[in-house]
This record gives C-alpha cells, structure tokens and sequence, in this order.
C-alpha cells in the first residue's frame, strides 16, 4: 500500500468514528461522560470491551512473541478465565453495592480519602503508561510507512493521532465509547481472520483443518512449560500471573470497569462478563496461531523482522496482496484507538471524582474538559519520551512487567479491604503503597542476581503481598493507637 492509501483509509475510518459520536453521543453532561446514563445494553459493553482489551500491543506483540516463546502467553491466558470470574462475583457485586462512578470511591469508603487518592493515583500513573505503551506502538508503525514519507516528524504522528482520539471522545466519554469500540472491535477481528486466511493461503493450508494440523505439529505451538520453576515461562507462574493481572487490570481498573458500570444493572454486567470471558480466551488462541503461521510465513519467504516488526513487516510488504494491508491498518487502527479512547475517558473520569471531586459539583463540565485536553496532552509527551527509550524487547513484556509494579498496590488495598474488617489509619496507606514496588524490586533482582530466579509476571502478586503485609502491619499500630 502507498502511504497516501494509508492515510486515506485512517482518515474515512476516523470520519466513521465521529460520525458514531454524534449519532449516540447525546447530552455532554458529566453524568453522560462519566456514567454513559447507565443505559448501555450487556451485549454491546462485551462486544466492544474485546477490542479494549486486546489492544494495539495484542494485535502485534502477542503474534510476534510466538517465535521466541512459543504459545507459551496462552498460560497467561487461562489465568485471566479465573480472574474473570472473580470480578463477575466478587468486584462487580460491591461496585453496584455502592453505586460507584470511580471504583476507587470504594477505598474512601473502607479506610479514608487518603486511600481513595492513593488509589486514584497509582490507576492514572498506570494506565497513562500503558495507553501510551499501546499508543506508541501504532504510531512507530504509521510512522514507519506513512508519515516518514511526508516529512512528518514522529512527535507530529503522535499529536495527530491523539488529537483523532480526543475528538470523538470529548462530547460524550464513555457513552460514545461503547459504541465505537464495538465497531473497532469488529474491524479488528475481521482483519485477524483475513490475515490468516491469506498467509494460510500462501502456506497452502486447506481450510480450518489444515491450519489446525500444522499448527500442533509446529515446534512453536507449545503452550504448557512445567520443566524449569525458576524460568518466567514456568506454568503457575503464568497461570496466577495472568488470574492477577486480569483482578487488577480488569476488575480494579477505572478504565475497564467504567464500561461495566454503565450497564443497566448487576445481572447484565455480569452476563456482559461472562461471554466477555469466553470470546476473549478464543481470540487470543487464534492470534498465537496467527503468531506461528507469521514465523512460518517469514521464514519461507526470507523475511528477516521478529517480534513487534514481524507482523506488520508481512502485512505491509505487499507480496500477499493491497487486501492484507489494507485490513490490517485497519486491525491496527482499531485495536489502538478501543484502547487508547477507553483510557482517555476513565483517566478524565479517576481525576474528575477521585482527585478533585466533581461527581455531585453543578456547571463543572467545563473543568473536566480541562482535564480531557491535560490527560491528551500528557499522553503525547509520554509516547514521545517513549520513543527515545525502548528499542528492544517485546512491548507486551514490558507493559505486564511495570503493570506489576504499578496496579500491584492496588492488589493489595482491595484485597485486604474485601477480605479484612481490620481498620488502617488512611495517612499511613500512602507510604505502604509507594514502599512496596521497591521491596518487591529489590527482592526481584536479588532472586535473579543469586538464585537465577526470574518472577516474570508474578511480580505482581508479590507486590499485592507486601502491599498487604503493610497493611496489616499498619492496623496493629492503629489499633494500638485507639486503645
């Protein structure tokens, strides 16, 4: 494809998406931005939060893993089956308990605004990262094949691409965004499965069966790795990984729980939860087989690009035809912006109700349109700082990796919140909550430094642990002080 039919199909598809907005977006009040009017039918909330969670770095990063990893992601996956059903009967029951718009109101409720700022806090420090961890892949891949072309530095790649994002999403947040992303997700599908009918094609697979067959007899199709504990790819390593990074990055994420909560009622967030779960696990199965027939496919064909390059590097080259291309733009397009729009909306929201409390404040749309612009503004200068620092190894790696760090104190507050009545003092939940990334760091590097020992994604777990052990640590002393 030409840059210029590139550019023309990111520009249709962006006057799809804002076309959308208008249609469904209705009243730019915040109860409409922050609460989608909590009319969202289950069905089209778990359609589109497919396309959220798989995102950008999904659609390329998990394909281009296959090589050095195997299948072995889909360990991960199976754990999320588990974290699903957690936040289906544990999370979602206490959100609609207490009527949430901010799912960190809850930590005000338990312990104090303390805990409700800190937990606000670590969400927008996360997923601005992750948003621009997503962003950024995209945009080096517009970049690569569109926009070095015309002379358009990388930075302005960025500006346009968040300024798309942000005009679709400014009128109606959240009730604008079930919406599109169920047509993103939908575009993102279709371009999964014409990619691999294409390279199958190539491979000369005959049908369903065909790719099926060669993919069990493919050195690369191993999913279960139980021989070495200590490797990162170690089977309940993954599992309880994935189970945890689903509880946080799900269930005690404002991004993807504002979609939940825009659902008329428990019982239909719930359903939206449990076909959620299963779509979920089977698309990610065939985007690892996706992962093996693209190894296949460049080994045949001399092509040299690994990881977050072999896939567009296959799409793009043009030996499979403009179809292949064209769809997957489109792929990609999607899968950043259902992620990307999400985040710039529940970002807004955690900082409007969480941080300077403007839920139940008259006339304050024009403060959170502020914070709308602020949080775009944020996200460009982050993608670009990312562009000077990674250029190795697999995005989706990293992402998991900081998420560790960063939604691991959030493990911690719920769970000893959920499953404890004992009290902790809210000024003190700020220090444990900033000490224990660092514990669970250096804890981390000495595990690998003598023992070889690698934690991989398990981080997060560890972390949720020591956040955990502080705050019981902490409602000793305050007990003691209210005696």
């Amino acid at each position: 494809m030409s840059p210029t039919q590139i550019l023309l199909t990111i520009l249709a598809y962006f006057a799809v998406l804002v076309g959308i907005s208008f249609l469904v977006g209705g009243s730019n009040d915040n109860d409409t931005f922050f609460k989608g009017n909590k009319s969202s039918p289950w069905y089209i909330v778990a359609f589109g939060m497919i396309g959220a969670s798989l995102s950008g770095v999904t659609f390329i990063s998990v394909p281009g893993a296959v090589e050095e990893g195997a299948m072995n992601y889909f360990q991960v996956v199976l754990g999320y089956i588990v974290g699903y059903a957690v936040i289906a009967l544990v999370l979602l029951p206490l959100y609609y308990r207490l009527n949430l718009t901010s799912i960190y109101s809850y930590l005000d409720e338990r312990y104090g605004v303390a805990a409700q700022y800190t937990g606000s806090s670590f969400f927008i420090i996360s997923r601005v990262v992750g948003a621009s961890f997503r962003l950024y892949l995209v945009a080096g891949v517009l970049q690569t094949f569109v926009f070095n072309s015309m002379g358009i530095a990388f930075w302005q790649t960025v500006t346009i691409t968040v300024l798309l994002i942000w005009v679709y999403t400014f009128r109606a947040g959240i009730k604008t965004i079930i919406w599109t992303d169920t047509l993103q997700t939908l575009f993102m599908l279709v371009a999964l499965g014409v990619a691999i009918y294409f390279i199958a094609d190539n491979l000369e697979l005959d049908g369903i069966g065909g790719i099926t067959s060669y993919v069990a007899k493919s050195d690369m199709s191993q999913i279960f790795f139980f021989d070495d504990w200590k490797s990162g790819q170690y089977f309940w390593k993954q599992f309880f990984a994935g189970m945890f990074i689903t509880i946080v990055m799900t269930g005690l994420d404002q991004d993807m729980m504002q979609k939940n909560l825009t659902c008329r009622s428990l019982k239909d967030a719930q359903k939206n939860m449990f076909w959620f779960t299963i779509v979920l696990t089977v698309v990610n199965l065939v985007f690892l087989v996706l992962g093996v027939l693209l190894t296949a496919y460049a080994q045949k064909e001399g092509i040299t690009a690994t990881k977050d390059d072999l896939f567009p590097t296959v799409a793009m080259n043009g030996n499979l035809g403009i179809g292949l291309g064209l769809m997957f733009i489109l792929g990609l397009i999607a899968a950043a912006y259902s992620s990307a729009d999400s985040a710039l909306t529940s970002l807004t929201t955690s900082f409007s109700v969480d941080i300077l409390k403007l839920e139940n404040k008259k006339k304050a749309n024009w403060t959170r349109t502020a914070v709308h612009v602020g949080f775009s503004v944020l996200l460009i200068l982050v993608i670009v700082i990312f562009n000077y620092l990674i250029n190795d190894a697999s995005v989706i790696n990293k992402l998991f990796t900081f998420a560790g760090y960063t939604y691991g104190p959030l493990l911690g507050l719920f769970a000893f919140g959920i499953l404890t009545k004992l009290k902790v003092h809210h000024l003190a939940i700020p220090f444990i909550a900033i000490a224990s990334p660092f514990i669970a760091y250096l804890i981390s590097y000495l595990a690998d430094s003598l023992f070889d020992f690698k934690f991989g994604f398990f981080i997060l777990l560890l972390n949720g642990l020591l956040t955990f052990l502080g705050l019981l640590a902490a409602s000793y002393f305050t007990k003691q002080d209210q005696n």
